[in-house]
Protein backbone atom coordinates (compact mmCIF):
# COMPACT_ATOMS: atom_id res chain seq x y z
CA UNK A 1 0.00 0.00 0.00
CA UNK A 2 0.99 3.51 -1.10
CA UNK A 3 2.86 5.46 1.84
CA UNK A 4 1.38 8.71 0.44
CA UNK A 5 -2.66 7.19 0.44
CA UNK A 6 -3.37 8.77 3.94
CA UNK A 7 -2.84 12.41 5.41
CA UNK A 8 0.37 12.51 6.54
CA UNK A 9 -1.05 13.49 10.02
CA UNK A 10 -2.62 10.65 10.36
CA UNK A 11 0.40 8.89 10.59
CA UNK A 12 1.14 10.86 14.93
CA UNK A 13 -2.54 11.03 15.25
CA UNK A 14 -3.83 9.44 18.35
CA UNK A 15 -7.63 9.45 18.38
CA UNK A 16 -9.66 10.19 21.61
CA UNK A 17 -10.71 6.85 23.63
CA UNK A 18 -14.23 7.18 25.26
CA UNK A 19 -15.21 6.04 28.43
CA UNK A 20 -16.32 2.33 28.56
CA UNK A 21 -19.97 1.67 27.60
CA UNK A 22 -22.12 -0.04 30.73
CA UNK A 23 -22.72 -2.53 28.39
CA UNK A 24 -19.07 -3.67 27.97
CA UNK A 25 -18.38 -3.65 31.88
CA UNK A 26 -21.59 -5.80 32.96
CA UNK A 27 -20.34 -8.52 30.06
CA UNK A 28 -16.66 -8.12 31.45
CA UNK A 29 -17.41 -8.40 34.80
CA UNK A 30 -20.47 -10.40 34.98
CA UNK A 31 -22.25 -7.75 37.42
CA UNK A 32 -26.02 -6.05 37.43
CA UNK A 33 -25.17 -3.16 38.50
CA UNK A 34 -23.00 -0.46 36.68
CA UNK A 35 -22.83 3.57 37.25
CA UNK A 36 -21.30 5.13 34.89
CA UNK A 37 -19.65 8.05 36.40
CA UNK A 38 -17.21 8.44 33.67
CA UNK A 39 -18.42 10.61 31.01
CA UNK A 40 -20.02 13.77 32.75
CA UNK A 41 -23.56 12.71 31.82
CA UNK A 42 -26.49 13.73 33.56
CA UNK A 43 -27.78 11.48 36.26
CA UNK A 44 -31.14 12.40 36.01
CA UNK A 45 -31.63 11.85 32.81
CA UNK A 46 -32.99 14.25 30.14
CA UNK A 47 -35.20 17.18 30.53
CA UNK A 48 -38.72 15.97 30.24
CA UNK A 49 -39.55 19.29 28.30
CA UNK A 50 -37.19 17.73 26.04
CA UNK A 51 -38.16 14.49 25.72
CA UNK A 52 -41.58 15.60 24.72
CA UNK A 53 -40.43 17.63 22.51
CA UNK A 54 -38.94 14.43 20.80
CA UNK A 55 -42.32 12.73 20.91
CA UNK A 56 -44.05 15.48 19.31
CA UNK A 57 -41.22 15.54 16.01
CA UNK A 58 -40.59 11.59 16.00
CA UNK A 59 -43.62 11.63 13.86
CA UNK A 60 -42.11 14.03 11.35
CA UNK A 61 -38.48 12.30 11.04
CA UNK A 62 -39.05 11.27 6.88
CA UNK A 63 -38.19 14.78 6.57
CA UNK A 64 -35.42 16.54 6.28
CA UNK A 65 -34.70 18.76 9.42
CA UNK A 66 -34.69 22.61 9.30
CA UNK A 67 -31.07 22.98 7.70
CA UNK A 68 -30.70 26.61 10.03
CA UNK A 69 -31.82 25.47 13.23
CA UNK A 70 -34.16 28.78 12.26
CA UNK A 71 -36.70 28.30 15.37
CA UNK A 72 -34.01 27.09 17.85
CA UNK A 73 -31.82 30.24 16.93
CA UNK A 74 -34.41 32.20 17.35
CA UNK A 75 -35.28 31.18 20.57
CA UNK A 76 -31.81 30.84 21.79
CA UNK A 77 -30.82 34.46 20.62
CA UNK A 78 -33.61 35.68 22.83
CA UNK A 79 -33.05 33.57 25.78
CA UNK A 80 -29.02 34.40 25.73
CA UNK A 81 -29.62 38.48 24.83
CA UNK A 82 -27.79 38.17 20.84
CA UNK A 83 -28.48 38.28 17.77
CA UNK A 84 -29.18 34.79 15.73
CA UNK A 85 -26.51 35.87 13.56
CA UNK A 86 -24.10 35.39 16.54
CA UNK A 87 -25.05 31.84 16.99
CA UNK A 88 -23.91 28.37 14.76
CA UNK A 89 -25.63 25.33 15.76
CA UNK A 90 -24.10 22.35 15.54
CA UNK A 91 -24.00 18.48 16.28
CA UNK A 92 -22.76 18.46 19.58
CA UNK A 93 -19.59 20.02 21.22
CA UNK A 94 -17.34 18.06 19.18
CA UNK A 95 -18.69 18.66 15.70
CA UNK A 96 -18.12 22.57 16.44
CA UNK A 97 -14.19 21.93 17.48
CA UNK A 98 -14.27 20.65 14.15
CA UNK A 99 -15.63 23.39 12.25
CA UNK A 100 -13.64 26.09 14.69
CA UNK A 101 -10.61 23.90 13.66
CA UNK A 102 -11.64 23.43 9.69
CA UNK A 103 -12.62 27.32 9.82
CA UNK A 104 -9.22 29.08 10.93
CA UNK A 105 -6.36 26.71 10.70
CA UNK A 106 -3.83 26.50 7.94
CA UNK A 107 -0.81 23.94 7.84
CA UNK A 108 1.68 25.61 10.02
CA UNK A 109 -0.46 27.94 12.18
CA UNK A 110 -0.26 27.63 15.43
CA UNK A 111 -2.13 27.35 18.62
CA UNK A 112 -1.96 27.12 22.17
CA UNK A 113 -3.49 25.00 24.51
CA UNK A 114 -3.52 23.63 28.59
CA UNK A 115 -2.48 20.28 29.26
CA UNK A 116 -4.93 18.68 30.51
CA UNK A 117 -7.60 20.06 28.42
CA UNK A 118 -10.14 18.67 26.49
CA UNK A 119 -7.83 16.23 23.71
CA UNK A 120 -10.30 16.87 20.86
CA UNK A 121 -8.80 20.61 20.36
CA UNK A 122 -4.96 18.73 19.59
CA UNK A 123 -6.73 16.49 17.54
CA UNK A 124 -8.75 18.26 14.90
CA UNK A 125 -6.19 21.19 14.96
CA UNK A 126 -3.20 18.24 14.29
CA UNK A 127 -5.46 16.39 11.53
CA UNK A 128 -4.98 19.80 9.61
CA UNK A 129 -1.62 20.51 10.07
CA UNK A 130 -1.85 22.94 12.72
CA UNK A 131 1.28 22.86 15.33
CA UNK A 132 -0.21 22.66 18.82
CA UNK A 133 1.66 24.20 21.73
CA UNK A 134 0.59 22.55 25.33
CA UNK A 135 1.41 24.44 28.51
CA UNK A 136 0.90 22.56 31.46
CA UNK A 137 -1.02 23.26 34.59
CA UNK A 138 0.88 25.15 37.18
CA UNK A 139 -0.18 24.97 40.66
CA UNK A 140 -3.10 23.27 39.41
CA UNK A 141 -4.11 26.02 37.32
CA UNK A 142 -3.67 27.33 33.91
CA UNK A 143 -0.51 28.55 33.44
CA UNK A 144 -1.34 31.70 31.08
CA UNK A 145 1.98 33.15 31.44
CA UNK A 146 3.40 30.14 29.88
CA UNK A 147 0.65 30.80 27.22
CA UNK A 148 1.59 33.79 26.72
CA UNK A 149 4.66 32.96 26.53
CA UNK A 150 4.33 30.74 23.43
CA UNK A 151 2.31 33.68 21.47
CA UNK A 152 4.27 34.67 17.83
CA UNK A 153 3.11 36.20 14.38
CA UNK A 154 1.52 32.27 13.88
CA UNK A 155 -0.38 32.02 16.55
CA UNK A 156 -4.05 32.01 15.29
CA UNK A 157 -5.92 30.70 18.32
CA UNK A 158 -5.89 29.96 22.08
CA UNK A 159 -8.66 27.57 23.54
CA UNK A 160 -9.34 28.63 27.32
CA UNK A 161 -11.40 25.66 28.60
CA UNK A 162 -13.70 26.96 31.75
CA UNK A 163 -14.74 25.16 34.02
CA UNK A 164 -11.98 22.82 32.40
CA UNK A 165 -12.21 19.22 31.15
CA UNK A 166 -11.10 16.93 33.57
CA UNK A 167 -9.72 19.24 36.20
CA UNK A 168 -13.03 21.14 36.99
CA UNK A 169 -11.30 24.69 37.76
CA UNK A 170 -12.81 27.86 36.23
CA UNK A 171 -10.80 30.79 34.72
CA UNK A 172 -11.81 33.64 36.64
CA UNK A 173 -12.77 36.85 35.18
CA UNK A 174 -9.81 38.46 36.91
CA UNK A 175 -7.56 36.13 35.15
CA UNK A 176 -9.31 36.25 31.77
CA UNK A 177 -9.29 39.75 31.76
CA UNK A 178 -5.64 39.85 32.30
CA UNK A 179 -4.95 37.16 29.44
CA UNK A 180 -7.12 39.69 27.00
CA UNK A 181 -5.20 42.38 27.52
CA UNK A 182 -2.11 40.83 26.85
CA UNK A 183 -3.28 38.97 23.62
CA UNK A 184 -2.82 40.32 20.36
CA UNK A 185 -6.05 41.61 19.03
CA UNK A 186 -5.75 39.25 15.90
CA UNK A 187 -5.38 36.02 18.08
CA UNK A 188 -8.93 34.15 18.46
CA UNK A 189 -9.72 33.43 21.88
CA UNK A 190 -11.79 30.03 21.99
CA UNK A 191 -14.24 29.79 25.16
CA UNK A 192 -15.10 26.58 26.07
CA UNK A 193 -18.04 26.79 28.12
CA UNK A 194 -19.56 23.07 28.01
CA UNK A 195 -19.77 23.27 31.46
CA UNK A 196 -21.17 26.40 32.17
CA UNK A 197 -24.41 26.21 33.83
CA UNK A 198 -22.54 24.63 36.87
CA UNK A 199 -20.16 27.56 37.13
CA UNK A 200 -22.59 30.54 36.36
CA UNK A 201 -23.45 31.30 39.93
CA UNK A 202 -19.70 31.56 40.81
CA UNK A 203 -19.32 35.72 40.79
CA UNK A 204 -15.85 35.22 39.70
CA UNK A 205 -17.11 33.60 36.80
CA UNK A 206 -16.68 35.88 33.92
CA UNK A 207 -19.86 37.10 31.44
CA UNK A 208 -18.21 35.64 27.92
CA UNK A 209 -20.58 37.25 25.96
CA UNK A 210 -20.28 40.71 27.71
CA UNK A 211 -16.36 40.41 26.72
CA UNK A 212 -17.62 39.21 23.25
CA UNK A 213 -18.99 42.69 22.66
CA UNK A 214 -15.66 44.54 22.66
CA UNK A 215 -13.28 41.42 21.46
CA UNK A 216 -15.55 40.42 18.34
CA UNK A 217 -12.51 37.86 17.83
CA UNK A 218 -13.78 34.92 20.38
CA UNK A 219 -15.65 31.95 20.05
CA UNK A 220 -17.90 30.40 22.81
CA UNK A 221 -18.90 26.93 22.57
CA UNK A 222 -21.99 25.62 24.63
CA UNK A 223 -24.28 22.77 24.87
CA UNK A 224 -27.33 21.14 25.62
CA UNK A 225 -25.34 17.61 26.34
CA UNK A 226 -24.51 17.98 30.06
CA UNK A 227 -26.95 19.95 31.67
CA UNK A 228 -30.23 19.34 29.78
CA UNK A 229 -29.32 15.30 29.75
CA UNK A 230 -29.56 14.92 25.95
CA UNK A 231 -26.17 14.18 24.71
CA UNK A 232 -27.48 11.57 23.08
CA UNK A 233 -29.15 13.06 20.15
CA UNK A 234 -26.06 15.69 20.17
CA UNK A 235 -26.54 19.33 20.07
CA UNK A 236 -24.71 22.32 21.16
CA UNK A 237 -23.79 25.94 19.70
CA UNK A 238 -21.37 28.65 19.52
CA UNK A 239 -21.59 32.26 20.21
CA UNK A 240 -19.30 34.76 18.63
CA UNK A 241 -19.03 37.41 16.20
CA UNK A 242 -21.28 37.85 12.90
CA UNK A 243 -18.33 37.09 10.83
CA UNK A 244 -16.84 34.68 12.51
CA UNK A 245 -20.73 32.88 12.59
CA UNK A 246 -21.08 33.17 8.84
CA UNK A 247 -17.38 31.62 8.18
CA UNK A 248 -18.38 28.61 10.41
CA UNK A 249 -21.84 28.05 9.02
CA UNK A 250 -19.95 27.73 5.58
CA UNK A 251 -18.05 24.95 7.36
CA UNK A 252 -21.22 22.85 8.48
CA UNK A 253 -22.91 20.15 6.44
CA UNK A 254 -26.32 20.88 5.84
CA UNK A 255 -28.57 18.93 7.51
CA UNK A 256 -25.79 18.20 10.62
CA UNK A 257 -28.35 18.82 13.50
CA UNK A 258 -31.24 16.51 13.03
CA UNK A 259 -34.71 17.22 13.36
CA UNK A 260 -35.08 15.83 16.88
CA UNK A 261 -31.71 17.34 18.58
CA UNK A 262 -33.45 20.54 17.22
CA UNK A 263 -36.96 20.05 18.97
CA UNK A 264 -35.07 18.94 22.41
CA UNK A 265 -33.10 21.51 22.69
CA UNK A 266 -35.92 23.85 22.23
CA UNK A 267 -37.53 21.82 24.63
CA UNK A 268 -34.64 22.19 27.06
CA UNK A 269 -34.53 25.32 27.03
CA UNK A 270 -37.80 26.21 28.30
CA UNK A 271 -37.72 23.74 30.93
CA UNK A 272 -35.69 26.15 33.51
CA UNK A 273 -36.47 24.28 36.63
CA UNK A 274 -35.39 20.92 35.31
CA UNK A 275 -31.48 22.96 34.72
CA UNK A 276 -31.90 24.22 38.65
CA UNK A 277 -32.43 20.81 39.78
CA UNK A 278 -29.86 19.73 37.96
CA UNK A 279 -27.48 22.06 38.87
CA UNK A 280 -28.36 21.95 43.08
CA UNK A 281 -28.05 17.96 43.05
CA UNK A 282 -24.58 18.55 41.33
CA UNK A 283 -23.34 20.61 43.83
CA UNK A 284 -24.81 18.00 46.16
CA UNK A 285 -22.80 15.50 44.59
CA UNK A 286 -19.49 17.60 44.39
CA UNK A 287 -19.76 18.75 48.16
CA UNK A 288 -20.34 15.34 49.22
CA UNK A 289 -17.39 14.11 47.25
CA UNK A 290 -15.18 16.69 48.17
CA UNK A 291 -15.90 16.55 52.05
CA UNK A 292 -14.66 12.48 51.89
CA UNK A 293 -11.67 13.33 50.08
CA UNK A 294 -10.56 16.01 52.93
CA UNK A 295 -11.52 13.22 55.02
CA UNK A 296 -8.80 10.83 53.79
CA UNK A 297 -6.56 13.54 52.83
CA UNK A 298 -6.68 13.04 48.95
CA UNK A 299 -5.89 15.89 46.85
CA UNK A 300 -8.65 17.17 44.65
CA UNK A 301 -8.64 20.13 42.56
CA UNK A 302 -11.78 22.43 43.57
CA UNK A 303 -14.65 21.76 41.05
CA UNK A 304 -17.14 24.07 39.30
CA UNK A 305 -18.37 21.38 36.54
CA UNK A 306 -20.19 17.80 36.91
CA UNK A 307 -17.11 15.99 37.58
CA UNK A 308 -14.33 16.11 40.41
CA UNK A 309 -10.27 15.37 39.58
CA UNK A 310 -8.79 13.71 42.35
CA UNK A 311 -5.26 12.23 43.22
CA UNK A 312 -6.53 8.34 44.14
CA UNK A 313 -2.55 7.82 45.53
CA UNK A 314 -2.68 4.42 43.43
CA UNK A 315 -2.13 4.50 39.73
CA UNK A 316 -5.05 5.61 37.61
CA UNK A 317 -4.86 1.82 35.40
CA UNK A 318 -5.18 0.01 38.49
CA UNK A 319 -7.71 2.71 40.28
CA UNK A 320 -10.03 1.90 37.27
CA UNK A 321 -9.93 -1.78 36.73
CA UNK A 322 -10.27 -2.30 40.64
CA UNK A 323 -13.12 -0.05 40.11
CA UNK A 324 -14.52 -1.39 37.18
CA UNK A 325 -14.57 -4.53 39.27
CA UNK A 326 -16.87 -3.13 41.69
CA UNK A 327 -19.29 -1.86 39.24
CA UNK A 328 -18.51 1.90 38.92
CA UNK A 329 -16.76 3.32 35.74
CA UNK A 330 -14.34 6.48 36.21
CA UNK A 331 -12.33 8.11 34.09
CA UNK A 332 -8.18 7.39 34.70
CA UNK A 333 -6.37 10.24 34.46
CA UNK A 334 -2.88 8.37 33.38
CA UNK A 335 -4.75 9.49 29.60
CA UNK A 336 -3.82 13.39 29.81
CA UNK A 337 -0.61 12.28 31.90
CA UNK A 338 -1.56 12.71 35.85
CA UNK A 339 -0.91 9.20 36.39
CA UNK A 340 -2.48 9.01 40.24
CA UNK A 341 -6.17 10.91 39.66
CA UNK A 342 -9.08 9.90 37.88
CA UNK A 343 -12.11 12.13 37.20
CA UNK A 344 -15.11 10.60 38.59
CA UNK A 345 -18.87 12.19 37.33
CA UNK A 346 -21.53 13.83 39.76
CA UNK A 347 -24.52 11.71 39.94
CA UNK A 348 -27.57 11.47 42.04
CA UNK A 349 -26.66 10.54 45.87
CA UNK A 350 -27.13 7.31 45.87
CA UNK A 351 -24.78 6.96 43.04
CA UNK A 352 -22.18 9.14 45.12
CA UNK A 353 -22.49 7.24 47.80
CA UNK A 354 -21.79 3.94 45.89
CA UNK A 355 -18.87 5.50 44.64
CA UNK A 356 -17.18 6.41 47.46
CA UNK A 357 -17.81 2.99 49.31
CA UNK A 358 -16.32 1.02 46.55
CA UNK A 359 -13.46 3.94 46.41
CA UNK A 360 -12.76 3.20 50.13
CA UNK A 361 -12.76 -0.65 49.66
CA UNK A 362 -10.16 0.13 46.65
CA UNK A 363 -7.82 1.93 49.12
CA UNK A 364 -8.34 -0.20 52.00
CA UNK A 365 -7.39 -3.06 50.15
CA UNK A 366 -4.25 -1.88 48.92
CA UNK A 367 -2.77 -0.43 52.54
Amino acid sequence: MSKDLFRKELAKFQPYVPGKPIEEVKREYGLDRIEKLASNENQLGPSPMAVDAIIKAVQEINFYPEATAYELKRELAADLGVEEENLVIGNGGEELIQVIAQTFINEGDEVIVASPSFGIYNTTVGLLGGVIHSIPFKNNQYDFEGMLGKVNEKTKLIYVCSPNNPTGNIVTKKELDALLDALPEDVTVIMDEAYYEFAVANPDYPDSIAILKNRPNMVILRTFSKVSGIAGVRIGYVITSERIAGEMNKIKLTFDVNRLAQEAARGALKDKEYTKKTVALTKESIDRMEAYFEKQGLDYIKSYANFVFVDCKLHSKTMFEELMKRGVIVRPGYFWGWDNWIRVSTGTLEQTQFFLEKLEEVMEGIQ
